[in-house]
């Protein structure tokens, strides 16, 4: 029973509150502005003239697509592969294709001194222990 006389206070007390909030907008006052600010009377345009330029996280991978059959990548996702010799990392475990944190994928494929091409997708915001290079999700890895 206390509960519930809790709850209703409590609901009361909010409607209250809430009823309080929206009156200097019903008589006309606009709400107070932070100091040195000026109101929004319409969006900027965008210049037609500027086109935003994309960067390319990694010059030296190539991007490709998924090969028929192999492993998909949802649509508006694009494949990194890159081809080179995979090295230990500084921490247990990880290891390292060029500027590439390799995560996942076969690991009998992907040993420390091995040629690979490994197909992924680049996750550069992706926390992980190894604390080096960018890390790449392998869905595919190939000794060449």
């Amino acid at each position: 029973m206390r509960t519930f006389r809790l709850v209703v206070s409590a609901l009361t007390i909010c409607g209250a509150l809430s009823a309080c909030g929206g009156q200097d907008a019903e008589r006309g006052n606009p709400p107070p502005m932070p100091t040195g600010t000026q109101p929004v009377t319409s969006s900027p345009t965008p210049d037609p003239t500027s086109t935003p330029s994309i960067v390319d996280p990694a010059p030296t991978a190539r991007q490709s697509s998924p090969k028929p059959g192999g492993p998909s990548t949802p649509p508006g996702v694009r494949a990194t592969t890159v081809t080179g010799v995979v090295q230990s990392g500084v921490e247990p475990n990880c290891v390292l294709l060029g500027d590439y944190l390799l995560l996942g994928g076969p690991r009998d494929v992907l040993t420390p001194g091995a040629r690979v091409e490994v197909t992924g997708r680049a996750e550069p915001d992706m926390m992980t222990t190894c604390q080096q290079g960018i890390p790449l999700v392998v869905s595919n890895a190939i000794r060449s």
